[in-house]
């Protein structure tokens, strides 16, 4: 089987798809999906959150939110807001997220909707860079059965390929058959690709890539690979064989910084902490906010104030997980002087997506809630798909990828 594969996609009917599109299943909790959904019968978080469907003290890991799930899906696809194309497709997803591309324009990104092979995921040719957990993990596979259909996109990146890319270029020209402006401002266009020859061109490219590279997903595609095996040990379908996926070039992939908030300075002063971050940090006074500049250097607000930290470079270890900017500021600053040796599961901790701004960062420490506050520069897909090349894995909170995919525009029947 080749590493990806053209599918009969299911997908909004014509005009439907600004009343279908949701927000990534993950993003939002159940009170918030009920919000979004108020007044809207199809919108995707019927299927993706179906518990908002169900009295607000339901379990969300009920069977009953997995029946919800497939029943709500069986209504879209009765009333035709939901169809599915008669031939295998590739399919075109650009995004454009206004403001966040080089000075000030809009950032754009163009990837290929397509069906990623188990098998290679297996094998590590799909490659992860995070720990999954086993709760998260059931949660989709249940969700897979209960819908005998992938409906959450993995996010993937694929290397550096002129002819990929101009591939992919060349299916999202003429009209979309989706163009949605979520609330957030993001705009998302699918377009088709039925022709043949295209078609086969394009699966004859990624084969002859390594690898691709898990962005985010981890657990999705780990559940597709569950399934996948379940159904070989029980003689069944061969579609479930391939996991939905949205691939990237890698070049075109946003990560923003993962900030860090800290409830207490372990029992230092400020002027203790602030000193003894002499030992692995230059440090300097600011008038106003720290943006990280490069890798290396951190933001600290503290007491009202603003303070760049930069790493000294001889504590730069030549190793692809240790000389990342998060693992730099745990090893030298959390770790020893804060006492935070487990970022899953020291409650002392709290990380903040860069999307929020470092206004949030002052916030949370103004307001009480936290001492202290780090900022940090965003890691770059280099250096996540260098951790990946060496079987390693990131740590926790290392990357937040903006755009966000949208839910239901393109799904994957497991025939």
């Amino acid at each position: 089987m080749s590493l990806i594969q053209a599918f009969r996609g299911l997908r909004p009917a014509a005009g439907q798809a600004g009343a279908i599109a949701a927000p990534p299943y993950d993003v939002l909790s159940s009170d918030e999906a009920r919000q979004r959904a108020t007044g809207k019968p199809w919108s995707f978080l019927h299927i993706s959150k179906p518990e908002i469907d169900l009295p607000r003290e339901i379990d969300p890991y009920a069977p009953e939110v997995y029946a919800k799930a497939a029943e709500n899906l069986q209504k879209m696809l009765a009333a035709g807001v939901l169809v599915r194309d008669d031939a295998s497709c590739y399919y075109a997803y650009r995004l454009t997220m206004p403001g966040m591309g080089a000075n000030g324009g809009d950032h754009v990104q163009t990837g290929l909707v397509a069906a990623a092979n188990v098998a290679d995921y297996d094998s590590n040719r799909i490659r992860k860079h995070e720990f999954t957990r086993p709760d998260k993990e059931d949660d989709r596979v249940r969700q897979i059965e209960a819908l005998n259909a992938q409906t959450g996109p993995v996010l993937l990146a694929y290397p550096a390929s002129a002819t990929a890319d101009i591939l992919i270029d060349a299916i999202a020209q003429g009209a979309p058959a989706a163009d949605v402006t979520a609330d957030d401002g993001i705009r998302h266009q699918i377009w088709v690709l039925q022709d043949a020859a295209k078609i086969a061109a394009i699966t004859q490219t990624f084969d002859a890539m390594p690898a691709l590279y898990i962005a985010d997903g981890h657990h999705r595609s780990a559940a597709a690979s569950r399934v996948a095996a379940a159904r070989h040990q029980q003689g069944r379908q061969m579609s479930a064989d391939s996991f939905l996926s949205v691939i990237f070039p890698h070049h075109q992939m946003k990560i923003l910084d993962y900030n860090r908030v800290v409830k207490d300075l372990h029992g230092l002063e400020e002027s203790t902490l602030v000193a003894r971050l002499g030992a692995a940090f230059t440090v300097e006074e600011s008038a106003g906010r720290v943006h990280p500049a490069r890798p290396g250097e951190f933001g600290m607000y503290l007491a009202g104030r603003w303070r760049k930290l930069v790493i000294k470079p001889e504590l730069i270890p030549d190793d692809p997980v240790e000389s990342l900017d998060v693992s730099l500021l745990s090893n030298h600053l959390l770790g020893p002087l804060l006492g935070i040796a487990d970022l899953r599961r020291d409650k002392r901790i709290d990380f903040v997506g860069g999307i929020r701004g470092l206004g949030e960062l002052e916030k949370r420490v103004d307001s009480g809630e936290m001492a202290v506050a780090f900022a940090l520069h965003p890691t770059r897909m280099d250096q996540l798909m260098a951790v990946a090349d060496s079987n390693n894995v990131m740590p926790p909170k290392s990357t937040w990828f903006e755009p966000k995919l949208a839910d239901g525009l393109v799904s994957h029947v497991l025939d």
